[in-house]
């Protein structure tokens, strides 16, 4: 019976034209495979191209000391051998993607037997899909396109004759390596590598076996399990990594309850340019390496990218050192932002509708780009008031707020900003390196870009050159204000003129930073003879020629004054920043090599070196500068000065210590906005602590011990007799009757000699009246 009903089936019309159907179907898929085969639908690898496999690598950032700081990249990728892979991240990932992996070739037919009976015949999800870990290194290394309708037929066969072909040149090893070298994880991260830097803070090795649970889990869905964005639900998948761990016996249940149990721990570190350690000096490497791979060919004769080609560039960046830097500037620079908006208060020009607020608007580019198009001042500002959600930057962190273009602006105007600089002063090694407060927000760069009035700082370089012109560091000049040729008087800030006899040593003058003494020890060097010397210590900007440069109106960039200031450390010699040693190519072989630019003559005699060194220390030790040794505590040998410019618009400060300059600067971007008193605007309150702070934790850290606890080399016998006098003295009757008008007379004469421009200090009348 059974035997007639089989006949009668396989003679009946159904059946035959089932066979036909079944028949063209498999014809068709046949002739599918052998299109895709061919690449009609795109050009498929040759085992010769699977065998050379290159792909995109990330270039890497690394520290004089060996740390990564930073990468420039398409795709986040850093590749590993299979050595560098630990055992518990293997078994993860079996565990989870494929446990078969060692018994099948790029397809296994039991998962595939699965898939088809239990996910689409029963539509059970939860049984999980057919992919081998073969298949998906596929599908990492080539993509899949869009082919409409037939998009997962197509990728899935492609991926099988890929996958197959991998099969056959490497062996399981080195396909595990390969697909830890490029699947992709979570925040745009590809490869195991990266993601362990990212997420964890250490290489691959280094991951503990809940760590790489947790990576391994994401691998589902990167973006859904990402352990930065949603800590729960990755804690979860991370659990069922566990679980699979478990029940595929690679730990125990004891070992199993223990993880479970664990916290996930991230310790971040991003590595795009808006995120991470050192991000404005990144952007300047970019810049520079950029710039050399544009006249440099790989063995290949093509150029090199910075984006792909995986090199190395070795930086004089002290990891450890920026880190210290940075976590100063934000603790500093949130309480100062603090104390400005508080002195302010509801009268702050971004308040109201202010001149300030008037010209931020119209240097928006959205105000320009409408006022291009010809629409009214009416409409523009209409426009640019129509509220939105946006993201603030603010010192608790980044806000969502609804807000319009015009509220944008007044929010972000009130912003202090900051460039600091640390450098080793023998070489130029840049050790540190601040450009602005976030990179994100404010990516203008106020370490090179920025020029601003460097205000008593520049005093040092007045009394350099007086030294250089025979005027001993014992040389007295009275107090007393001089009015000179256009009407021009320079002040003090501060109880100078309570004595109008009153007269003070050059030494005591700079230490306590007297401008009415800074002009006069310019007039009587010469106007010219401190712009030579200027020059001589490494500073190009433009420097006008008039007596007003003795109060620092020269603006120049925080680089410079960097440079300037390691002469008195390095043999007289200024340096020339830089923070590149090296660039290689993936393999270790050098592209580009760099090295300290040199001067070849002396700024200025060993005799005057030694001479500012002692006065700067002095400077700390009871001038302009003491809260280092007050307020700060700090008791390493330290010398420096302090800097601020008229109407407190900047506040600079110069710390000098045996093996480090460091160079702040703090303002606001926009020039018409200062801080409303001198008490939080000067120099000595909203740059030194910068520098203090840093000091602070570099000294709390035995690392540093070779930098904090050096000293400077001695002061020859001959200089501290030079230096051997009293800080102050009177004039008596006799000098007030005949010296004192007979230098005014001369500081007068001089005055209408030197100048080049009549009238020019009437025009700058008042500037730098009060300056510490």
């Amino acid at each position: 019976m059974i035997t007639f009903m089989i006949k009668k089936i396989l003679r009946s019309r159904a059946f035959k034209w089932f066979l036909r159907i079944f028949l063209a179907i498999f014809l068709l898929f046949c002739l599918l495979v052998f299109s895709v085969y061919i690449g009609l639908w795109g050009s498929m690898p040759s085992e010769e191209e699977l065998r050379n496999l290159e792909q995109s690598e990330a270039t890497e950032v690394i520290s004089y000391d060996g740390k990564l700081i930073g990468k420039y990249y398409i795709f986040d990728r850093q590749p590993i051998t299979y050595e560098d892979l630990p055992q518990h991240l293997i078994d993860a990932l079996l565990a989870t993607e494929d446990i078969r992996f060692y018994e099948h070739g790029a397809i296994d037919s039991k998962s595939l037997f699965r898939v088809f009976f239990k996910t689409i015949l029963l539509q059970d999800e939860s049984s999980g899909g057919g992919s081998t870990i073969t298949l998906q290194l596929a599908k990492n290394l080539y993509g899949r396109q869009d082919y409409g309708s037939l998009g997962i037929i197509i990728h899935k066969i492609r991926e099988a004759i890929i996958g197959a072909r991998l099969e056959n040149i490497y062996d399981k090893p080195q396909i595990l390596t390969l697909y830890f070298n490029t699947v992709p994880f979570s925040d745009n991260t590809y490869g195991i590598e990266s993601a362990a830097r990212k997420f964890f803070g250490k290489t691959t090795k280094e991951l503990d076996m809940e760590e790489s649970a947790v990576l391994v889990g994401t691998l589902k869905a990167s973006h859904y399990y990402n352990p930065r964005k949603f800590p729960e639900r990755s804690k979860l998948r991370r659990n069922v990594v566990i679980s699979q761990m478990e029940k595929y016996q690679f730990i125990s249940p004891e070992k199993e309850k223990e993880l479970m149990s664990l916290p996930i721990e991230l310790d971040y570190h991003g590595y795009n340019q808006e995120e991470g350690i050192a991000t404005y000096l990144r952007e300047q490497i970019r810049q520079k390496v950029s710039t050399i791979l544009d006249t440099v060919k790989n063995q290949q004769g093509d150029p090199y990218n910075i984006y792909r080609d995986g090199l190395k560039i070795h930086t004089t960046l002290d990891f450890e050192m920026q880190q210290m830097a940075e976590a100063s500037m934000k603790e500093h620079m949130s309480a100062l932002q603090n104390q400005f908006e508080e002195a302010y208060g509801e009268n702050a020009p971004w308040k109201n509708d202010s001149e300030l607020i008037r010209e931020a608007i119209k240097s928006n580019r959205t105000y320009k780009r409408l006022k291009a198009q010809g629409i009214s001042e009416e409409k523009i500002l209409e426009t640019m008031s129509v509220k939105k959600q946006m993201e603030w930057f603010t010192w608790n962190g980044t806000e969502e707020v609804m807000a319009s273009t015009i509220d944008s602006i007044r929010h972000y105007v009130k912003f202090l900003n900051v460039g600091m600089i640390a450098v080793e002063p023998t070489t130029g090694a840049v050790r540190s390196y601040i450009g602005g407060i976030d990179y994100e927000h404010f990516q203008y760069d106020h370490v090179v870009q920025s020029k601003r009035q460097v205000g008593s700082t520049f005093k040092p370089i007045v009394y350099t050159a007086a030294l250089e012109n025979d005027i001993g560091p014992c040389t007295y000049f009275p107090v007393r204000e001089v009015t000179y040729a256009g009407g021009w008087t320079p002040s003090n800030y501060g109880a100078f003129e309570d004595d109008p006899n009153l007269q003070f040593s050059m030494t005591a003058a700079l230490s306590k930073s007297i401008n009415t003494i800074a002009v006069k020890v310019l007039m009587e060097t010469g106007v010219q003879n401190v712009i030579n010397q200027a020059r001589a210590m490494g500073i190009k900007s433009d420097i006008p020629p008039y007596a007003s440069i003795a109060l620092g109106t020269p603006a120049l960039r925080v680089r410079e004054m960097a440079g300037a200031y390691s002469s008195y450390l390095n043999e007289s010699t200024p340096t020339s920043p830089y923070f590149i040693t090296k660039v290689e190519d993936k393999d270790g072989n050098p592209i580009a090599t760099f090295k300290p630019k040199t001067y070849s003559e002396p700024a200025f005699s060993e005799t005057t070196r030694q001479i500012m060194v002692e006065i700067m220390e002095e400077t700390v030790n009871s001038g302009t500068a003491i809260r280092l040794r007050t307020t700060y505590g700090l008791n390493n040998e330290i010398a420096g000065k302090t800097g601020t410019t008229q109407n407190n618009k900047d506040g600079w400060f110069v710390g000098i210590t045996p093996k480090l300059v460091t160079v702040t600067w703090v303002g606001a971007d926009n020039h018409r906005l200062g801080f409303p008193n001198t008490r939080i605007g000067q120099g000595a309150n909203s740059a030194l602590p910068l520098f203090a702070l840093l000091m602070q934790k570099m000294n709390a850290n035995e690392d540093f011990n070779n930098l904090t606890r050096a000293s400077f080399p001695p002061t020859s016998p001959q200089v501290r007799e030079m230096m051997d006098c009293e800080f102050t003295k009177t004039e008596n009757f006799i000098e007030r009757l005949f010296k004192s008008g007979d230098k005014k007379r001369r500081e007068n004469k001089k005055s209408d000699k030197k100048q080049e421009k009549k009238g020019f200090f009437k025009k700058i009348k008042g500037w730098f009246s009060k300056d510490k």
